[in-house]
């Protein structure tokens, strides 16, 4: 029997003996290995900037209610009172939203303000861009949304530190509509004397103002549009759910839409490893055909070593050692392509988007763990590559391996 060293030297005789070809097969592997890392990692990479765009961990938490489409029950205080008090519930914040017309510095625009506390923004997971969020000391301070800035012909840096004013259009009670009265008749005007001051933005599609809802008390809106309630784990999340949907309130929750989004994004990456496999398969047939031709080229040598003693075990192992040695460097090499090639792909995607205005995003990740079984997965094609032609080198006659030219 021969030793483990003398097998593992007899194998990587190749890079010796046959360098081109060896490192052709080498880096046709890589080329497989990296098709499948690279776009597995667009796959990660694109989930992970998408749902750190849209989670945190309070979201991750937070419970959204809302009126059923009846009206039945109507979401006021007493409602959120008796949501507050549920078993396991740590944080009620609700808002309410209203039409109005802004002014600053004599421009105007039409937009939407959603009255509400800073813990109703941190539950939904909204983040400040420019500036800072509002806050219970400066209850005048009001953020805006960068598509609000862009209606009113400014950049949203420009309007931060900036005083601007407001007339609302309040809904009137149905009590108080005549049935003769059009569409346009069911907003009762009404024009604040108070400024507001920019504090900071966000980015955002909608023309919004976020405004603390204690500014705004003036109004006296006792019905909310949507309330935020921040379960203590997600273990209760269910109950807590079923409790308020039996209060005849509609729920719905960030954490859902996760699970969905984690969903599709689980059969993208599924599709895309396909693709990297085809490739993987072409290259793995590439090394089946080299240790094919090995196996021939060195058939003289293999009765040589039988005729000396060598077991048919040996012969087998060094053509498996052989092909394995070259799906593992195939691993490596590929590990070097994808990673290469998704940061080639991420500098000109994020040098174009920064040209048009946009932020960089990193389009491609990759878990360590994901990396460490594309090398094992390498090694495993590189073994099986091996096995026919490891099993043909050890049935072959001494005699006739000799007589063979």
């Amino acid at each position: 029997m021969m030793r483990f060293s003398d097998i593992f030297k007899l194998s990587i005789r190749m890079f010796r003996a046959r360098t081109s070809r060896t490192l052709l097969t080498i880096l046709g592997m890589s080329i497989g290995i990296g098709a499948i890392l690279l776009l597995v990692s667009l796959g990660y990479g694109l989930q992970k900037t998408l749902l750190e765009k849209i989670t945190t961990a309070d979201s991750l938490l937070t419970l959204d209610i809302s009126e059923a489409n009846l009206g039945l029950v109507s979401l006021d205080k007493v409602v959120t009172e008796k949501i507050k008090n549920m078993d396991g519930v740590e944080e009620v914040s609700p808002a309410f939203q209203i039409l109005a017309q802004g002014e600053v510095d004599n421009l105007s625009a039409d937009m939407n303000i959603l009255g509400t506390t800073p813990g109703y923004l941190k539950l939904g997971g909204v983040e400040i861009d420019k500036g800072e969020m509002i806050n219970n000391e400066k209850k005048e301070g009001i953020v805006i949304t960068s598509s609000l800035a862009g209606v009113l012909g400014r950049d949203a840096q420009e309007l931060i530190g900036k005083e601007m004013g407001f007339t609302y259009y309040i809904p009137k009670a149905i009590s108080e509509k005549d049935e003769n009265e059009g569409l346009g008749d069911d907003y009762e005007m009404k024009k604040s004397e108070k400024k507001f001051l920019i504090i900071g933005s966000i980015q955002s599609d909608s023309s919004m103002a976020y405004v603390h809802a204690d500014a705004l008390a003036e109004l006296n809106i006792e019905k909310y549009s949507q309330v935020k309630v921040k379960c203590r784990n997600t273990n209760i999340m269910s109950s807590i759910r079923d409790n308020i949907l039996a209060e005849g309130l509609l729920v719905s929750s960030l954490s859902d839409t996760v699970d969905q989004a984690n969903q599709i994004f689980n059969v993208v990456k599924i599709i895309l490893m396909l693709f990297g496999v085809v490739a993987l398969v072409v290259s793995a047939i590439g090394m089946f055909n080299t240790m094919t031709i090995a196996l021939l080229e060195r058939t003289e040598e293999i009765g040589i070593m039988k005729s000396i003693g060598a077991s048919n075990t040996s012969i087998s192992m060094m053509f498996i050692m052989e092909s394995t040695i070259m799906g593992f460097l195939g691993g490596i090499m590929g590990i070097a392509i994808g990673l290469s090639g998704g940061e080639v792909f991420d500098f000109g995607v994020n040098m174009i988007a920064s040209r048009f205005g946009g932020e960089s995003v990193d389009l491609f990740y990759t878990p360590l763990w994901f990396m460490l079984l594309v090398i094992g997965f390498a090694a495993v094609v590189g073994f099986m590559t091996g096995v026919v032609p490891a099993r043909r080198a050890s049935r072959i006659d001494p005699l006739d391996a000799l007589r063979y030219k």
